[in-house]
């Protein structure tokens, strides 16, 4: 399985329980993965969270996590335009600077049974038009899609804690 980062997975990482400077080992897991191509991200998911100010821009911008992380593929338009009809037949600007490059994501893995967009977006199956939620949009095009927590989970990240009990003795 291929899976294919969300932006705001690693943001939201990042910002709350695996920063940085707290679960370094967090970072280097994903760099791991990332060689083993077992996860990846399009250039245009990739490219918004480079684009920050914040160790995690940084952390992005270093050639390793380049190498590891981008998607080395060119984005379909026809896949591209494919899944925007989902968020409606009329988008006009305004309406694709609200959607986003979510779209390229969720083309990147339209087509294929064995990837799956990792996003901590929450399914909003009420929404309509370009502020539909990923998930949303994965299930209509029957692409995969998990929760980071899920893909933590499934790829089985654990931070070397469990010699804390040798220690406390």
């Amino acid at each position: 399985m291929l899976y294919l980062l969300d932006a705001n997975a690693l943001i939201s990482a990042h910002r709350t329980w695996y920063g940085m400077k707290r679960v370094p080992e967090f970072w280097s897991w994903l760099r791991y993965h990332g060689g083993l191509n077992a996860l990846k991200m399009p250039a245009e998911i990739y490219a918004e969270v480079e684009t920050g100010k914040d160790e995690l821009a940084t952390w992005m911008k270093d050639a390793s996590s380049r190498k590891a992380l981008l998607l080395n593929e060119t984005s379909d338009p026809q896949k591209v335009q494919a899944v925007l009809a989902r968020y409606g037949s009329l988008l006009n600007e305004s309406d694709l600077i609200t959607i986003g490059q979510d779209p390229f994501l969720i083309a990147a893995a339209l087509g294929h049974t064995v990837r799956c967009v990792v996003t901590a977006e929450v399914s909003k199956a009420k929404r309509t038009g370009p502020r539909r939620h990923v998930p949303d949009v994965c299930d209509d095009c029957n692409v995969q899609w998990m929760h980071p927590v899920t893909f933590i989970q499934t790829l089985d990240f654990s931070t070397g804690w469990d010699d804390l009990d040798k220690l406390l003795g």
